[in-house]
């Protein structure tokens, strides 16, 4: 490494590779970093040409540097806003036997009880 790159640097680089498991990153002429698949950005990336090409200019934040492996892992993620919460329902979770009840007016019955049922309605 010719520069030293600390944790939480916030750099430009170019896009000089593309694997299935992240993009690499030149940040200066020696100097190569990898953005890991899981730090493109929020949500799920299943094909990561949908969001970097190789040549492409971007921000990158310094998540790691491993001077002694030589490695530098990066993020583009970290300089995204967060994404508000999904919102989810505040009504409390109903039960299963409540939920059936709401779809069945006759609920769990034996079936010898709905047999005694069925033998009645067929002769009518």
């Amino acid at each position: 490494m010719a520069k030293k790159y600390e944790a939480g640097e916030e750099l430009s680089g170019k896009v000089t590779g593309i694997q299935p498991y992240g993009a690499f990153v030149a940040l200066d002429e020696e100097t190569q970093g990898l953005v890991h698949i899981s730090e493109i950005t929020y949500g799920f990336v299943k094909d990561i040409h949908d969001f970097l090409k190789v040549g492409q200019e971007v921000n990158v934040k310094v998540l790691e540097v491993d001077e002694g492996a030589g490695k530098i892992s990066l993020s583009i993620r970290a300089l995204q806003e967060t994404p508000p919460p999904t919102k989810r329902n505040d009504q409390p979770r109903k039960s299963l036997q409540a939920r059936v009840k709401e779809r069945d007016a006759e609920g769990f019955n034996s079936l010898k009880d709905k047999l005694k049922d069925w033998i009645e309605r067929s002769g009518q």
